[in-house]
């Protein structure tokens, strides 16, 4: 039993978090020099690896889809107190970082999560599989919240893309009843649309995980890993902060927008779900990954507007989170081409690639606007 301990507190899934922790603990709000910098690039990297590692072995436990629910509320609700954070020290710099760090994610998760996913799943099995109420329903939610939180605003008789304060207190009490419902329906009355199926449409047993004989962790394993992601979250979002002024330069060197850099961050912050997405979608749990894609989406834009119209309250200047008209065009042929996608609920390698390239085209048009 005490090699047994003394395994697991050297293991490296529990090292790394708490290195990267302690390292951030140490350089947060500080200047870091070249090689300091790739020292918490690494570090960064290894945290994030931690955490896709055990949000599976909580998801393991708890069963789906209430285990992708776990990473994707995880990740989005220290994303969002980093933006708040940065939003209340930023000042007037900071009045569009909400909008562009929710449409970032956005389309991230919805052509970049999603298309990566549909591409595995295809290549193995020649078509990836899915359940459309479930992933339909999912779409549908996220397509409104953005509309509703990220479109509405530049169309409102204010100047300028923002809400009125009676505005956004709606979008922010919408934002949350839907998300809360869409909760409900998932882990509750409609739980099997979101369970992982075969190629015939049957749903694949809750105990058949990836090799199809492991048993689910004991309740102690599940609970230490669950505060090892929590930690390794924590790890990969302040790391990617404090060396977000090595991007800046890096960005700004490049002759590129300063926005660019919120695509970046966005990225890095995104990576515990896109690797355990594509985990997922690798070993024919496909419904799992757009769980992860479409769930994260949802939680960045049903947990970011109200904290930041609560945030609001003591903020000063104008928040603006209307989308200009490239954003809304993207984000129109995302929802089209997402719908179109998932009414099937079979997708080949052409699907992946059409959401893949509509990354590309964001990624490309936010570097190139």
């Amino acid at each position: 039993m005490a090699a047994k301990i003394r395994s697991r507190l050297t293991d490296w899934t529990t090292v790394l978090p708490l290195i990267a922790i302690l390292v951030l603990a140490a350089t947060w709000n500080r200047h870091l020099p070249g090689p300091l910098v790739l020292v918490v690039a690494a570090l960064l990297a290894g945290a994030v690896l931690a955490a896709v590692h055990h949000a599976e072995v909580v998801a393991h436990k708890v069963g789906e889809p209430l285990g992708s629910l776990v990473l994707a509320v995880a990740v989005t609700v220290i994303e969002v107190g980093l933006i708040v954070t940065l939003m209340i020290s930023g000042g007037d710099k900071t009045q569009a970082l909400a909008r562009d760090t929710v449409f970032a994610a956005v389309m991230i998760t919805c052509n970049g999560i999603l298309g990566l996913s549909l591409l595995l799943g295809a290549l193995r099995r020649r078509v990836a599989v899915f359940n459309p109420e479930g992933t339909g329903g999912a779409l549908a939610t996220v397509a409104t919240l953005a509309t509703l939180s990220m479109v509405v605003p530049t169309f409102t008789s204010r100047p300028g893309p923002q809400f009125s304060p009676a505005q956004l207190a709606f979008a922010a009490v919408a934002s949350l009843a839907l998300y809360g419902l869409f909760v409900m329906v998932q882990t509750g009355r409609h739980r099997d649309y979101f369970l992982p199926v075969t190629q015939e449409g049957s749903i694949i047993p809750e105990d058949a995980d990836g090799d199809g004989h492991a048993d689910p962790p004991s309740a102690r394993t599940a609970l230490a890993s669950l505060a090892l992601l929590v930690v390794a979250l924590v790890a990969v979002v302040g790391d990617a902060k404090s060396i977000s002024p090595a991007i800046e330069a890096g960005v700004e060197a490049a002759n590129l927008p300063p926005a660019f850099v919120g695509v970046i961050i966005a990225l890095l912050v995104l990576l515990p779900e896109t690797l355990a997405a594509a985990r997922a979608a690798r070993r024919d749990r496909v419904q799992i990954s757009l769980n992860l894609a479409l769930g994260s989406a949802m939680a960045s834009i049903g947990l970011t507007i109200p904290a930041i119209a609560l945030a609001s309250i003591w903020l000063e200047g104008p928040l603006l989170l209307g989308l200009g008209g490239t954003q809304m065009t993207l984000l129109a042929l995302t929802a089209v081409t997402g719908v179109l996608t998932v009414v099937p609920g079979r997708a080949t390698v052409l699907q992946g690639g059409v959401h893949l390239v509509l990354l590309a085209a964001f990624v490309f048009l936010a570097a190139s606007p």
